[in-house]
């Protein structure tokens, strides 16, 4: 996870990961505090109250930032709010922004707030843990737990072992970086990873968010990049499944390059540039599909209709709506 734009976008794949498994990424990072949660009871992702609580004092950036409800073992509505927040690279003012971040959600919830901060960079120094100010003998301030990805630079073997699905990702971030002027040793690791993806024998769904988590960060050269995806379906015939072959990216890419060879199989450029754009317009949509079902749920026969039927500006106006909308019908109204 180096510090490139695409390494710092707020809605990273980290966020994938995280809302799959909660539970888990609490007990690989932070056991203390997940032993004393009850995770027979539910735990609720509030992200839209995190964004109105922060949005005026956005300080820096981030790969992700999470707002969880969770209940403390002991019975009664002993709700704690925590707060997570995934940090991509050395940050001068990083400890500040999460005492502000929790005590703002102090003042909106009047709840105890937990905050834990996993530190990514790349800097083995740098541990901020605390927060304080102090004058005329009034202190204030915050001390958080901090889980450092580095920690872990000389365990490969014991993550490789271990099923906590935060343990493959921890590997791949070392890895990532051990390999960045190699991309042959990349592809070894990436490969030994995704096998591991399906000797877990996870569902469907967490296979593929974990396997976009490595994918956005192990980065590989195109022919490299083609040789993985062949090897990818060898597992997957092996395993007799199809799983990540249907991730975002290579929808987009196979739906592209179907989209030229139809074209090119017309004999015509009229056709090779139809037959392309009907790849994109196909690879756009199922993104779309995707991002609305996981912030709405599985979604009707006559919205999954009309995402089949629209063009590229449709789909484009929808997009956009994804972000701020609240309910489905915001995302569709006027359409």
């Amino acid at each position: 996870m180096t510090s490139t734009p695409a390494a710092e976008q707020y809605d990273s794949p980290w966020k994938d990961a995280l809302e799959e498994a909660f539970p888990e990424f609490i007990a690989f990072y932070f056991p203390d505090a997940h032993s004393q949660i009850d995770w027979h009871r539910e735990h609720i992702f509030l992200d839209q109250e995190l964004r109105q609580v922060v949005r005026d004092a956005e300080l820096g950036r981030r790969f992700v930032d999470k707002l969880v409800r969770v209940t403390r073992l002991g019975g009664g509505e002993e709700w704690v709010y925590v707060h997570v927040e995934v940090q991509g690279r050395r940050e001068t003012d990083f400890a500040k922004r999460i005492f502000v971040y929790n005590y703002r959600l102090f003042d909106r919830y009047d709840r105890p707030v937990a905050s834990f901060a996993v530190l990514a960079d790349d800097d083995p120094g740098w541990r901020p843990e605390q927060f304080q100010i102090e004058a005329f003998g009034c202190r204030t301030g915050i001390h958080f737990p901090v889980a450092k990805l580095l920690d872990h630079a000389g365990e490969l073997d014991a993550l490789f072992a271990d099923a906590n699905p935060f343990a493959l990702v921890t590997a791949a971030h070392l890895l990532t970086r051990q390999t960045r002027h190699d991309p042959t040793a990349r592809f070894k690791a990436k490969r030994r990873l995704v096998r591991l993806l399906y000797e877990r024998n996870w569902s469907k769904r967490r296979v593929l968010r974990l396997f976009s988590v490595l994918d956005w960060m192990m980065r590989l050269p195109k022919a490299l990049e083609t040789k993985l995806w062949q090897d990818i379906e060898d597992i997957e015939g092996e395993r007799k499944v199809r799983y990540v072959t249907s991730v975002e990216r290579l929808a987009i890419e196979r739906g592209m390059q179907k989209g030229m060879q139809q074209g090119m199989q017309q004999g015509m450029q009229q056709g090779m540039r139809q037959g392309l754009e009907k790849g994109i317009v196909k690879g756009e949509g199922t993104i779309l599909r995707r991002q609305l079902t996981r912030r709405f749920g599985p979604l009707p026969q006559d919205i999954l209709d009309r995402l089949a039927d629209a063009d590229a500006a449709q789909l484009e106006a929808w997009a956009d709506r994804v972000i701020d909308a609240a309910s489905l019908d915001e995302v569709f109204a006027g359409d």
